[in-house]
């Protein structure tokens, strides 16, 4: 056996018997796991779907001539949800206008004395922040200041304002007719202001009125659950 190969040899059995010598951690070394605080499943990943129920889908008769059908998402702001659906079968949002429309922003309404300063006479809600985004069509509450002001205005976005993403709270989205909310008159206020000729929930089946044209419902249809109020006062943008 050569010198070299001795050497090696050694070193491999010095190292073995050194590495076998060696004591494993004690008890005490070893620190229990940290326990982590429970969190909920979110409410909607991307690429989930959710199912279009007519009970959960706002009808808006629109004097610019359409129908527009907004579907709401209870499984996110279900108080929100349970005050549109009421408000809506009261018949209040009935002849109300859309007092503040800023292109390429958002349409504003809901309100019954057309200033943005009025709302129902039920009490203003807490918010439901969640995370739907505002993109194009999406429906949030809008409200003052203050975040748990929200009563009965709404607002339609018409182009994608992230900024106000979790401040607002976000409840529906248009799924038909957006061309009829794109055509509302524009400006703070409007010289000439678009209305809300009816709201109706969809499983009630009430027909359009006179003038309107209706929507054509997509059977089986599901929206992306990626979906996801305005204040009287918006930040700038």
């Amino acid at each position: 056996m050569t010198i070299l190969k001795r050497l090696f040899l050694f070193v491999l059995l010095t190292g073995s018997t050194v590495a076998m010598a060696q004591p494993g951690p004690s008890k005490a070394d070893l620190k229990p796991l940290p326990v982590l605080p429970k969190m909920a499943g979110p409410s909607n990943l991307t690429g989930m779907v959710t199912a279009i129920e007519p009970e959960n889908v706002l009808v808006l008769d629109l004097s610019t001539g359409g129908r527009v059908r907004i579907v709401m998402r209870p499984d996110v702001a279900p108080k929100h949800i349970e005050r549109v659906r009421t408000l809506a079968r009261q018949g209040f949002y009935d002849g109300t206008i859309f007092h503040r429309v800023i292109d390429g922003f958002m349409a504003q309404g809901g309100d019954p004395t057309g200033t943005g300063q009025g709302g129902s006479k039920l009490p203003d809600m807490d918010p439901e922040f969640n995370d739907l985004p505002h993109v194009r069509g999406a429906v949030a509450m809008a409200r003052a200041q203050s975040e748990n002001s929200a009563n009965s205005q709404f607002y339609i976005v018409l182009q994608p304002v992230l900024k106000l993403d979790r401040s607002y709270t976000v409840w529906g989205r248009v799924i038909t007719g957006m061309q009829y909310v794109d055509a509302i008159e524009k400006g703070e206020p409007p010289a000439n202001p678009s209305r809300i000729v009816k709201a109706s929930i969809e499983a009630d089946k009430v027909p359009p009125p006179a003038g309107v044209v209706a929507a054509t419902p997509i059977p089986g249809a599901a929206l992306p659950s990626t979906l996801p109020g305005l204040p009287t006062k918006l930040p700038p943008r």
